[in-house]
């Protein structure tokens, strides 16, 4: 969807405090949207759409704490990621004799 924003407007904001129990959700992320969405279909307990803005296509959400998480993974040393070349290497090869 067109909504006129530039990729620079187009945020997310992830906000909570210590007190609350939920954590706010301000997105323009489509995937982010759809996966909150379709969590708020299943556990309408646990998150809810609050918001939604067709002109920006920006939609809200609040989710229980502890039901969303950050994943932080740390940066591939040169060891690791010439072992990925080197699987990814054979399983193109192994691929193409099927």
């Amino acid at each position: 969807m067109r909504t006129g924003l530039t990729k620079r407007e187009k945020t997310t904001d992830i906000w909570f405090d210590e007190k609350d129990p939920l954590i706010h959700i301000r997105t323009h992320n489509t995937d982010l949207k759809k996966r909150l969405a379709a969590y708020a279909g299943q556990h309408p307990d646990q998150c809810r759409q609050t918001d939604a803005d067709p002109e920006t296509d920006c939609m809200e959400f609040d989710i229980a704490k502890g039901r969303f998480s950050f994943r932080l993974t740390a940066p591939y040393n040169e060891e690791r990621r010439e072992a990925a070349r080197r699987s990814a290497r054979e399983n193109k090869a192994t691929d193409r004799l099927k």
